[in-house]
């Protein structure tokens, strides 16, 4: 799954010398937490977020529209400094920036202007579908020998039984580096004749451990 596929493109922007009350009244109307600055070519050159003005604009001011404080303009607030991705770029990949940098949202930028951003709850939403969790099913935990095979030797006894499966992860065991975990979502709210199948294979079912299935 690439960004453009779940990036939102219908954008609300403002320029640098939008004042703090012309933001806050785009966040309040549009319901959103981040507004991209954008020059007059449509070049992303800053970004204000619900948090950056909370920290510039006390409470106790928002009901007051006369304050100089809302008259200022948003390149004193503004984080200019901005980290962005590619329409092209891969969604699992630029997860890990939203973890490194500790990230609300990431705006999308092609020949340097901007062309959709990627929130938190995006990102969520594509990692879910992309696991599967979004469908119903049922999901199965095999830990297997860290060699090459394991995946389409266990693949093989799911299609087997004629599961479709919806997604396939694969993370360390933790205890013992020789062995790996295999979690598959599968397409069926049964899975006893799978689990069945693989632990008469000889392969260790973590998950779901069914009662009266033979180990």
């Amino acid at each position: 799954m690439i960004v453009e596929e779940i990036m939102k493109t219908n954008l609300s922007t403002l320029d640098k010398h939008n004042t703090i009350a012309e933001a806050c009244q785009v966040l309040e109307k549009n319901r959103i937490r981040h507004l991209p600055i954008v020059d007059e070519h449509d070049r992303l050159i800053g970004l204000v977020s619900d948090r950056d003005l909370r920290d510039a604009l006390p409470s106790r001011f928002l009901n007051n529209p006369n304050d100089e404080i809302l008259k200022k303009p948003l390149e004193h607030i503004m984080t200019t400094n901005v980290i962005t991705c590619h329409p092209l770029d891969f969604v699992e990949e630029i997860a890990a920036l939203f973890y490194e940098h500790h990230i609300g949202c990431l705006p999308v930028t092609k020949d340097q202007k901007i062309v959709g951003i990627i929130t938190e709850t995006d990102l969520l939403h594509a990692l879910v579908a992309l696991m599967g969790a979004d469908q119903p099913g049922s999901q199965i935990e095999v830990k297997v020998a860290n060699k090459d095979g394991m995946l389409n030797r266990v693949a093989s006894i799911i299609s087997a039984r004629k599961a479709n499966i919806s997604s396939v992860l694969v993370y360390p065991y933790k205890q013992d580096d020789n062995y790996k975990i295999l979690v598959f979502r599968v397409q069926t709210m049964n899975p006893i004749n799978i689990i069945t199948d693989l632990k008469t294979a000889g392969f260790d079912v973590l998950w779901p451990n069914m009662p009266g299935v033979s180990s």
